[in-house]
């Protein structure tokens, strides 16, 4: 018989404490987290507004002319990025050893910060007006 503990929700928790517990329980929060952002995100863009309407002029003029939009866009951004780079995080460890998964984490985080960083440039610096052709 083996003597590991096996979770119903996926990943065995990390005995003790430390990073990978925290990555352990923020998987988790930002899971539900996504859950309840995309969620409200589809109710909203898809039932209380009709999708025919949303033209990048609509999204530029009308959403994203609010902070709230914005800050709701980023942090489901944020979300999304922690979430699919700490969950290939867990793959990349669990399949690749020695120099060559230092090498791959490393990609992986800088790809990570460089997605980060465009991704929150674009939701702080796009212009509310969208020009009339």
């Amino acid at each position: 018989m083996s003597s590991a503990r096996y979770s119903r929700s996926g990943r065995v928790r990390p005995q003790g404490s430390g990073f990978e517990l925290a990555v352990w329980y923020l998987m988790r929060l930002t899971g539900l987290g996504l859950f309840v952002l995309v969620l409200s995100h589809y109710l909203i863009l898809r039932v209380l507004y009709d999708p025919a309407e949303q033209t990048a002029s609509w999204i530029a003029e009308i959403r994203w002319s609010s902070t709230f939009w914005r800050a709701f866009d980023w942090l489901m951004l944020t979300l999304v990025l922690f979430h699919a780079f700490m969950g290939m995080r867990v793959v990349v460890s669990d399949y690749i050893s020695g120099r060559a998964r230092t090498i791959a984490l490393s990609l992986l985080y800088l790809l990570a910060i460089a997605l980060f960083a465009m991704g929150s440039m674009v939701v702080f610096t796009l212009d509310n007006v969208v020009p009339r052709a």
